[in-house]
């Protein structure tokens, strides 16, 4: 199956709930190596997080985790994932329009790999 065939359509309501999760709970990083974009939150979404490795197939679901009483999954992606599906994805929606902090961390994360 073809990459093309994975990427959410830029219009769809993966696409956009997605933007927005981004927008709210998004880290875009990297370990100095390699990008990656973090979703953390509580246990509770779960099940948003399941839809989300189901809607946005970039990415990876880690944890739960329990650190300073918190509790929390993270889901990242990097690599292929984030390369071929979310980097294209998030250049075709209008993050740079809609919140301009984010896109500038989304930017910098960008230019500090060379994606």
């Amino acid at each position: 199956m073809s990459t093309a065939a994975l990427t959410p359509d830029p219009s769809s309501f993966a696409a956009g709930f997605f933007l927005g999760l981004l927008v709210g709970e998004g880290h875009f990083g990297g370990d100095g190596k390699q990008p990656q974009v973090t979703l953390r939150m509580h246990v509770r979404h779960e099940p948003l997080l399941r839809w989300l490795l189901a809607n946005i197939p970039a990415g990876k679901l880690y944890g739960p985790y329990n650190h300073g009483g918190r509790q929390y999954y993270q889901w990242i992606a990097r690599g292929e994932g984030l390369k071929t599906v979310l980097v294209p994805l998030l250049d075709a929606l209008p993050l740079a329009e809609i919140d301009p902090h984010t896109y500038e961390r989304y930017r910098a994360m960008k230019e500090r790999y060379r994606l």
